[in-house]
């Protein structure tokens, strides 16, 4: 979080290597850890505060006093253990006898979906993942405002109708049946044939919903970038 300079012993010239501007703070990835009040005895943060606090304070001699007395009560612990033949079962982990390793039980191995994944956290030592469900709530809105309109031109099919069966029918009556569609034609309509009766143009929600996305994906190619460039 602070500057980093190189410093050139041979002719005492100093050169910025990394300053973390206010810009660079306001690109980072929002970070989502635990409450401290929330965690568990062995949790990180908890377990190793006091050596935490020691090394902030500069005293190095406190830190490994700190870091010794947590040893010595893991290696207690073992041996309590091994005395009374208890088994060792981890609650976050699992052993791969293939490789021999130790692999997270809770592992998300799916790709990033970024129109609908919004944060992973962590919840009780379980990794998480915070999802926007939009694609579903689009197609949903989308199926709805099409069977509305499909409800409306049903109706206007009707009206047609029962305008051509009048006692005395005429030619302007005529005109008007043979302009309208029948309701057969209407029933086959699927969610993608709307341009069929004419519904080119996005509601007013939808509208609303796919300039959402595209934010939201202009948002990740931006931060994919950022992350390419801090690769490099």
């Amino acid at each position: 979080d602070g500057e980093v300079h190189i410093n050139e012993l041979k002719n005492g010239n100093t050169e910025m290597f990394w300053n973390p501007t206010s810009e660079v703070r306001r690109q980072r990835l929002k970070r989502h850890i635990v409450l401290f009040e929330e965690q568990t005895d062995f949790e990180s943060e908890r377990l190793w505060q006091h050596v935490t606090s020691a090394i902030n304070k500069d005293d190095q001699h406190k830190a490994t006093q700190e870091k010794f007395v947590l040893e010595e009560e893991q290696r207690n612990a073992a041996r309590e253990r091994r005395e009374s033949g208890t088994e060792w079962k981890p609650l976050l982990f699992r052993h791969d006898a293939s490789t021999n390793e130790w692999r997270y039980k809770y592992e998300d191995l799916r790709p990033w979906d970024p129109l609908n994944d919004i944060a992973q956290f962590e919840k009780d030592g379980i990794l998480q993942t915070m999802e926007r469900h939009l694609s579903t709530r689009m197609s949903n809105h989308k199926a709805t405002c099409i069977n509305n309109q499909i409800t409306r031109h049903k109706r206007s099919a009707k009206d047609c109708r029962r305008r051509k069966t009048s006692d005395q029918p005429s030619n302007h009556s005529q005109n008007t049946e043979s302009s309208c569609s029948t309701p057969e034609s209407v029933q086959e309509l699927s969610d993608d044939d709307g341009k069929y009766l004419g519904f080119e143009s996005l509601c007013a929600q939808c509208g609303k919903e796919m300039n959402h996305l595209k934010e939201i994906h202009s948002a990740v190619l931006s931060l994919q970038k950022a992350q390419q460039d801090i690769h490099r």
